[in-house]
């Protein structure tokens, strides 16, 4: 399995960027592909998550309304189009692939996740 996140970059506050998480070796029987941000000196913190089955998403308070994650199948990329973005979006931007034990509730912790891309930073200035 390898995760190969793209699509960082430095933009301004209210500007759009679309990262992609290129997948290779995931199969529907993942738990599911799940992107996570860390800040400087900061944990790391959900952003959003969808399901494998169903193609349910879930998003963190911080990037509901404004983040849009979704899936190419034949392309085995995911996406997250961040929107009307923020300062505080600064971060490094990890995707992941869920666990196939995956547990609906957990579904925002990143100890559900097992196997993670490098991370592309996004820069936000004000």
């Amino acid at each position: 399995v390898q995760l190969q996140a793209s699509g960082g970059g430095l933009v301004q506050a209210g500007d759009s960027l679309r990262l992609s998480c290129a997948a290779s070796g995931i199969t529907s029987n993942s738990g599911a592909v799940g992107w996570f941000r860390q800040a400087p000196g900061k944990g790391r913190e959900f952003v959003a998550a969808l399901r494998s089955s169903g193609g349910n998403a879930y998003y963190a308070d911080s990037a509901k309304g404004r983040f849009t994650i979704s899936r190419d199948n034949a392309k085995s990329t995911v996406f997250l189009q961040m929107n009307s973005l923020k300062p505080e979006d600064t971060a490094v931007y990890y995707c992941a692939r869920g666990k196939v034990t995956l547990i609906l509730s957990q579904i925002r912790k990143a100890s559900s996740y097992d196997y993670w891309g490098q991370g592309t930073l996004v820069t936000v200035s004000s």
